[in-house]
């Protein structure tokens, strides 16, 4: 090991076990804060140190970083809005934090909690300090490239996902022949794709971005295998996100699902802000 230490806020999905994988493979010591209902139990086996709270318990987070002699964290995964409105337990001083930034929605929430952790010393950084190719480069990364049809609906789609994402709806559209078909709510991207297929018989083009305002530290767009596999079985054909700012967890499994599917991923030129 050596003396590099950081602090993983660890929310749900792959992506906190992933960071966790790759920053111990380079011989950082990770603590990490997970979240109760959210982070996969198997964390623990993959840290130095974890602390388990509720979503909202902001001065229990802070406390468990500082006693680690935490410096800097990362923030790596979500926690599913539906619990938010449902098992959210804010203690006194997200309360305070809640009455100061006046809402709940993703970037401004997470804005205020990176500046609530810097006021204690601790710097929130890139989530993506370790990732290395995890995160891909402009480009066709299958085997199969879009038809100019696709093409044409990967545009569509790009536009309609930044239109969505300045509104704080979500960062997924699905496009059908220049038609949007589905936009993603609360539900999140997979449920987005299944809910497409059940509306058009397949051949539909998947577009994700990052939000027009979104602070690249946290809540980078996510893709993973499960992903992949949804749109196989529901008949997608494109699955386009933006170079250098999406995570590609378990990517080579990922590519090798999509060529098995006949499926085109896609990394395009991220917009200029």
């Amino acid at each position: 090991m050596t003396g590099e230490r950081i602090g993983l806020i660890a929310g749900n999905g792959r992506f906190p076990l992933v960071f966790a994988e790759r920053a111990r493979l380079r011989g950082v010591r990770v603590a990490a804060v997970a979240h109760r209902g959210e982070t996969d139990p198997g964390i623990a086996a993959l840290v130095e140190t974890v602390t388990w709270i509720d979503a909202g318990q902001i001065g229990a987070m802070i406390t468990a970083l500082r006693a680690a002699g935490i410096a800097r964290a990362v923030m790596a995964g979500g926690i599913a809005k539906p619990r938010l409105f449902e098992n959210f337990r804010p203690d006194d001083r997200a309360l305070a934090l809640l009455a100061r930034v006046g809402t709940i929605r993703d970037d401004g929430l997470l804005r205020a909690l990176a500046t609530e952790l810097e006021r204690e010393g601790i710097a929130i950084v890139e989530s993506t300090l370790y990732l290395g190719d995890l995160v891909p480069a402009v480009g066709v990364l299958t085997q199969r490239v879009p038809t100019e049809a696709e093409w044409s609906d990967v545009r569509h789609g790009l536009d309609a996902a930044r239109a969505i994402g300045r509104f704080d709806i979500g960062q997924t559209v699905v496009i059908r022949q220049g038609t949007v078909v589905a936009v993603e709510g609360i539900e999140g991207t997979d449920a987005t794709i299944r809910r497409a297929g059940s509306l058009v018989r397949g051949e539909f083009v998947v577009v994700k971005v990052c939000k027009p305002t979104q602070d690249t530290r946290f809540d980078l767009p996510a893709i993973g295998a499960e992903t992949v596999r949804g749109m196989c079985e529901a008949g997608g054909r494109v699955l386009a996100v933006e170079a250098g700012r999406t995570i590609m967890l378990d990517r080579d499994v990922m590519v090798a699902t999509a060529d098995a599917g006949g499926l085109a991923i896609v990394a395009v030129e991220a917009e200029t802000p």
